[in-house]
């Protein structure tokens, strides 16, 4: 698969939310690392494209999910920071990554360099969701979920890395300005500053995800059969 912001794209969203709400139901076919490839394959095709939905009940149940997701993501160090400002000074760029790997010298060291991969990918899908779920706030019985999500992105900001930190306190700052609005009986006129976020997604966009990256474990045969 290449990059993960296509299963996001109008004309692919329900084929993507099909493909991946199927996955739920045979993870036992994949080795621990591919489902933590699925976990944020998931948050994309699945909770991200739940939240274009007309259905409230649907946008909700996205919405709580998410937040669940952001309260069980560790708390962001220095050295997350350090490291996410490299990969967007390199993003695109190839070289970082290849040389990681040259440095990987044992079993710990693969183990922890793939978990590093798998919470920062996490962050950046559910950031996105955060973006996609902010942009629709103009729709009157959003925005009241949208403010509880945001509130709670906000109260777990420190899950999140520095330039993540700074779209999502811009996001909150714009979001208490039309609460206010709301609350002097102004209109709401649905604009949130997200351009923080748009520009995190422009250097995210050039990073691929794959399931079938560095395949190992027991379910590496019934995997690839699955993906065919």
């Amino acid at each position: 698969m290449s990059s993960p912001a296509s299963c996001n794209e109008p004309s692919l969203r329900a084929d993507y939310h099909a493909l991946f709400s199927a996955v739920q139901d045979i993870t036992q076919c994949f080795s621990r690392q591919q489902k933590n490839f699925l976990t944020t394959w998931m948050i994309r095709a699945v909770l991200a494209n739940d939240l274009y939905t007309d259905d409230s009940f649907v946008y909700s149940k996205a919405a709580g999910k998410i937040k669940d997701a952001i309260a069980n993501l560790p708390v962001s160090t220095t050295e997350d920071d350090a490291e996410e400002a490299e990969t967007l000074a390199n993003a695109g760029s190839k070289k970082d990554e290849k040389t990681r790997g040259k440095e990987m010298t044992n079993s710990n060291r693969m183990a922890e360099e793939e978990h590093k991969r798998f919470i920062k990918a996490q962050r950046e899908a559910l950031l996105l969701c955060l973006e996609i779920a902010a942009r629709r706030y103009k729709v009157p019985w959003c925005q009241t979920v949208i403010d509880i999500l945001a509130k709670h992105a906000f109260d777990h900001i420190d899950r999140f890395t520095l330039r993540q930190r700074q779209a999502i306190q811009k996001l909150w700052a714009s979001i208490k300005e039309q609460q206010i609005r709301r609350k002097q009986g102004k209109s709401v006129t649905g604009k949130l500053d997200m351009n923080a976020f748009e520009g995190l997604q422009e250097k995210y966009a050039n990073e691929k995800i794959s399931i079938r990256h560095s395949v190992g474990g027991g379910g590496e045969r019934r995997a690839e059969q699955w993906l065919g």
